[in-house]
């Protein structure tokens, strides 16, 4: 090796050496052996499944079953399940930045105290929170839900400055193309009110169609002023976090007579014409469904329809037990038993099978 070569090299290990004394090189850190319990829905209840050894939350299932240390979660679903995972981690005393990136909704918790509470269905979303932390063990806990399509969850955290918070919910997230509310608006005394009870997250539309457009999402159990509703009391406009949005009745428990809320729009089915069902006949997916080549669970699979998904009843079975739908452009069928339908008359169906 030359002189100039050797301080070369000299040189550069010393410039690293003080860069990562003086922060400017930051680690990101996923943590060690975490501990999680994975629960087959998505509100982190029913039997847990106990994980351990998980060296890092870095996790990009898509759109299969989760996977922890390269075997499948046993009994988990590709879709609709939940877990909470916990760890003590050793810090030096300063401000740390988490980043989560997340499909669909999670918290953080630091020593039993939120700091980051996104448990709301979206899509992939990273989020970035930054606490200050005394030297020594710290008790971190993740809790995650996963609701249809894609799945992710990526945590860890680097040494840095920013905003701290140290403890009590994260700042509400600013307008989006599709808002999240944050917390409950206020309900005025005597109010009707629809509280969600069939479902664990919730679309809310900008009509009272299932085409219409998703303005946000909201979750099992909570409760919402009314505001109005379509002329056959299906659907109703609801009052949320800074906007209105329709919900279908069907996955609501209303505290009073329905019909006592206003008229405010005629019941039709609005949105892109295209994509209106011919028949007229509109069902709503109640489960993640297998999109069938034939009325057959023999035939082979052509789709997957996500909970919640809007169908186009096009057909059916003389027996009543399968529908010819249309979902998004691929016509095929599914088993009748886990749909709703929540638009037209389904005798009008022809059969065709």
């Amino acid at each position: 090796m030359t002189l100039r070569r050797f301080v070369l090299l000299g040189l550069l290990a010393t410039m690293v050496f003080f860069a990562t004394a003086l922060g400017f090189i930051q680690a990101q850190d996923f943590g060690t052996n975490w501990t999680g319990t994975f629960f087959p829905s998505n509100n982190l209840t029913g039997s847990g499944v106990p994980v351990t050894g998980v060296n890092g939350l870095n996790f990009t299932w898509g759109d299969g079953v989760p996977i922890v240390n390269g075997v499948a979660v046993p009994g988990m679903p590709a879709d609709n399940f939940s877990a909470r995972f916990t760890s003590v981690q050793n810090f030096q005393a300063g401000a740390y930045t988490f980043t989560l990136t997340t499909d669909d909704g999670v918290r953080l918790y630091i020593d039993g105290q939120i700091v980051l509470d996104r448990f709301v269905g979206r899509s992939q979303t990273t989020d970035t929170v930054t606490v200050s932390l005394t030297a020594g063990p710290h008790t971190l806990t993740v809790e995650y839900f996963e609701n249809t399509g894609p799945a992710a969850l990526i945590v860890s955290w680097t040494f840095g400055s920013g905003t701290i918070v140290t403890a009590g919910p994260s700042p509400t997230v600013g307008p989006t193309n599709t808002p999240l509310p944050t917390s409950l608006p206020p309900i005025p005394a005597g109010a009707l009110t629809a509280t969600i009870i069939r479902a664990p997250v919730l679309n809310i539309r900008s009509a009272p169609s299932v085409f219409s457009d998703r303005l946000g999402r909201v979750l099992r159990g909570q409760t919402y002023a009314i505001v109005g509703r379509d002329e056959r009391a299906r659907w109703f406009l609801l009052q949320l976090s800074g906007y209105q949005g329709w919900a279908l009745g069907y996955y609501l428990f209303i505290n009073g007579n329905e019909f006592n809320a206003p008229i405010v729009s005629d019941f039709s089915v609005q949105g892109n014409p295209a994509a209106q069902s011919p028949t007229g006949v509109v069902a709503m997916s109640e489960a993640t469904l297998r999109l069938r080549a034939a009325p057959t669970v023999n035939s082979a699979q052509i789709g997957r329809v996500t909970w919640g998904g809007a169908l186009a009843v096009v057909g059916r079975t003389r027996a009543g037990d399968w529908y010819q739908v249309i979902w998004k452009g691929t016509t095929g069928w599914v088993a009748s038993a886990w749909v709703e339908i929540v638009e037209g008359d389904l005798s009008t169906v022809p059969i065709v099978q």
